[in-house]
């Protein structure tokens, strides 16, 4: 298929999709390109309405919205292309941060270009780069991840894929999850420097900085807030549970807060060894001959 190029900027008989940052926590930080186009499209496409509605009201903004979130997300991209196609420019955001970003977007960017529809992206605010840029942790390369996968068997296989990188590897976190998270990283990952950074551009941010266990450490007595985790590079090759004796993965995993029995169970799955068999290795106990 022929490469298709098009000008954001060129006469076109279409409307424009704009992609809107707005601020993570302190509202100076919308910039007046985004207040000047949010007041001059004819359509917002919001995450939350309610949400954006108090964004709005602080910056005198009276254009209508529209919810687009992550559960309408098929039923509503044909109405809004539609409304495109007939001339109408919409304005798409996120609760906070970029569009697409660990946020919904990318599904109506894709729609729209494919439309042949021009989409402008705003320069703006971002929690992970915020972040990235004062953990001390070297900026480049990095990788972006985002949020791991909640189910505990699909979060070790998303870590393992990414154990060996070199280079940053930036997460997002609830308050709720991140002691768990942090303590399946460093099981996976191996003792390394990391940073967590909470409530970013708001009156209380703060930046934790150490090993992944003192991380834990702290998030384990005070959580709160919407988390950024940057885990630095590794200095050498991560071992694979093959060459990890079969007690200290078990023991791992017990310290990571299974039980015993749980533990074992893991480990002889992901070894492909009889569960009777790393029961024996990890209590001492010899097999007949």
């Amino acid at each position: 298929m022929a490469a298709r190029q098009m000008a954001s900027f060129a006469s076109h008989d279409t409307g424009t999709l704009y992609l809107v940052p707005t601020p993570i926590g302190n509202l100076d930080d919308m910039t007046f390109r985004a207040v000047k186009t949010l007041k001059a499209v004819d359509l917002i496409a919001a995450e939350d309405t309610r949400n954006t509605q108090k964004l709005l009201n602080h910056f005198e903004i009276e254009t209508k919205q529209i919810s687009f979130h992550e559960h309408n997300t098929q039923a509503r991209i044909p109405e809004l292309l539609e409304r495109l196609k007939q001339g109408e420019s919409i304005a798409q955001v996120s609760d906070a941060g970029m569009p697409s970003i660990s946020d919904p977007g990318k599904e109506l960017v894709k729609a729209a270009i494919d439309a042949e529809i021009p989409v402008v992206p705003l320069p703006g605010a971002n929690a992970a780069l915020t972040a990235l840029i004062a953990s001390g942790i070297e900026p480049q390369p990095f990788m972006f991840y985002g949020f791991l996968p909640r189910k505990a068997s699909e979060q070790r296989t998303a870590l393992q894929a990414l154990a060996e990188a070199r280079q940053a590897v930036i997460f997002y976190e609830s308050p709720y999850r991140v002691a768990k998270t942090l303590t399946t990283i460093r099981e996976i990952f191996g003792e390394r420097q990391a940073v967590l950074a909470r409530e970013l551009t708001k009156k209380f941010e703060e930046f934790i900085r150490g090993s992944l266990s003192d991380l834990i450490d702290y998030a384990t007595a005070s959580a709160r807030g919407e988390f950024v985790i940057i885990v630095a590079p590794g200095e050498k090759k991560v071992p694979t549970p093959s060459e990890v004796p079969i007690d200290s993965q078990v023991q791992t995993q017990i310290d990571a807060g299974l039980r015993p029995n749980d533990a074992i169970k893991a480990v002889a799955k992901a070894n492909g060894l009889k569960r009777q068999q790393v029961y024996n290795t990890f209590h001492g106990i010899k097999e007949d001959q």
